[in-house]
């Protein structure tokens, strides 16, 4: 039994705790800047973040500095769970004063880009915690883990080891190095902020909402300056702008960098990239042809409605541009279903992916052949390439253990009280990393301020499993992972 050397891990966290301390500065200067007393919350916050991380960093330095597998999963668990209670601090000890669980539950919120909140109103929250709230989405989208990358090749740590862990891509690698790949993703991301900000701007909102608004939807976490979100706006331009900017947070980022790099078809030959658009396009116009047949609103307004709530669900993002539950119990059905698909692997969504389905769609093909053509050699391919035994294994784990966790954490907002209809979907929303759930306390017109703190741990715990893909988390369970 060899015990586990900690003092890697803490010096890392202690540099993204330097990093948070960091970004905490711009809502400071936000505030600061409006005439708000609450600046100081931020720099109180910023200067503790500061000291606990650079006295994590002091105390557990050492030369040559490595991380081996299990010293991955341990950081990669536990940075972002102290990540989060550092980042609650400011609403914590914001002029609202969260409780305890309200704040730890809103930082998971954001790091983990789900956007639920606990808030029961927020146009009437200075503009230092909105902007943070934005912020935490936006940092949690590039992943505060992934974000390390770009530090820890100078701290002679193994990035891509870390960049594997905390996100599900896969993918071959673009670039030779952790830090290019790390670099690259880094500048797609802001370039595309820029580009989302630039286009709600245009769309007519003001500079700071579309800053907040560009940060959520490329980060598909939802967060919003308004309490009605998108709705608020009333407003096409703003409504596709928002539907453009979602649909690519959702896709590889990797396959970005390939297209910076000159491979103009690198997104459309990713299988799980033609799939997932097909998918999305089908869903959205069937919809919006039975809601315009129920007479509710034209096709045109239908489409536009149809096309932004689905592809926020699908996305993860959680911004609604209508109370969407009105439009019946089959959409509200089908919206459902929707919160368990998510994104491709390698964005900024959460959901099972894309590429599961794939895989678990190419397993049931060749058990079906298998049945009436036992003698018949059908080997499994994605993307041109062999799947391994070991891949399929593995999705078929991961689906199975998603809706068993699913169903658990259900049954544990049932016993707090919650009905049916929104232990459920509240279940699904935070494991899918979605946010709004369904019914009246947690829709898309609701908020989760009404629910019990056990309640809130709960679904923090079931955002942090989602976000770092279920055995990132589930697996410093097991006494053999401390035992090797």
């Amino acid at each position: 039994m060899s015990f586990l050397d900690v003092r890697p891990i803490f010096y890392v966290i202690g540099s993204l705790l330097v990093v948070l301390a960091a970004a905490m500065l711009a809502p400071m200067l936000v505030d600061l800047a409006a005439g708000q007393r609450d600046w100081q919350v931020f720099a109180v916050s910023a200067a503790l973040s500061l000291f606990f991380g650079v006295l994590l960093m002091l105390t557990n330095r050492t030369s040559g500095i490595s991380l081996n597998l299990r010293q991955t999963f341990v950081l990669t668990t536990f940075a972002w769970i102290v990540v989060c209670l550092f980042s609650s601090l400011p609403f914590m000890l914001s002029e609202r004063k969260l409780g305890f669980a309200d704040g730890f539950f809103e930082a998971m919120s954001g790091l983990t880009t789900t956007g639920a909140s606990v808030f029961s109103s927020v146009v009437d929250l200075p503009p230092g915690l909105l902007l943070w709230r934005a912020l935490l989405v936006w940092l949690g989208g590039i992943g505060i883990v992934g974000m390390g990358i770009v530090i820890l090749p100078f701290l002679r740590v193994g990035g891509m080891q870390l960049f594997r862990s905390e996100s599900s891509d896969k993918s071959d690698k673009v670039v030779p190095r952790a830090a290019d790949l790390a670099l690259g993703f880094g500048w797609v991301y802001l370039a595309l902020t820029i580009f989302c900000t630039i286009g709600f701007t245009l769309a007519g909102m003001s500079l700071f909402d579309a800053i907040c608004h560009a940060m959520a939807a490329l980060g598909t976490g939802g967060f919003s300056t308004q309490d009605t979100s998108l709705a608020a706006y009333d407003s096409a331009a703003v409504d596709w702008v928002a539907i453009l900017f979602m649909f690519l947070g959702s896709l590889p980022f990797v396959r970005f960098i390939s297209l910076v790099r000159g491979d103009a078809a690198a997104l459309w030959r990713d299988s799980q990239v033609r799939n997932y658009t097909l998918f999305c396009v089908v869903v959205s116009v069937g919809l919006a042809v039975y809601v315009a047949g129920s007479g509710s609103m034209g096709l045109g307004t239908a489409l536009r409605h149809s096309f932004f709530n689905c592809i926020s669900l699908i996305t993860t993002t959680g911004f609604a541009s209508t109370d969407y539950t009105l439009w019946g119990p089959g959409p509200v059905a089908l919206f459902f279903i929707l919160t368990l698909v998510g994104g491709c692997t390698g964005s900024t969504s959460g959901g099972i992916k894309m590429f599961r389905f794939e895989i678990l769609w190419l397993a049931l093909r060749t058990q079906v052949h298998r049945l009436f053509s036992p003698h018949r050699m059908l080997p499994l391919a994605y993307n041109g390439k062999p799947v391994d035994a070991d891949v399929i294994i593995s999705v078929m784990g991961f689906t199975f253990v998603y809706l068993l966790l699913l169903l658990l954490i259900a049954v544990g907002l049932g016993l707090t009280g919650l009905d049916l209809v929104t232990a459920l979907s509240g279940s699904a929303a935070a494991l899918g990393n979605v946010g709004p759930g369904l019914g009246h306390i947690i829709g898309p017109v609701g908020n989760y301020a009404p629910l019990q703190d056990e309640a809130k741990w709960l679904l923090s715990l079931a955002m942090l499993l989602g976000r770092l893909e279920l055995f990132t988390v589930l697996v410093l369970l097991s006494p053999n992972f401390w035992r090797s």
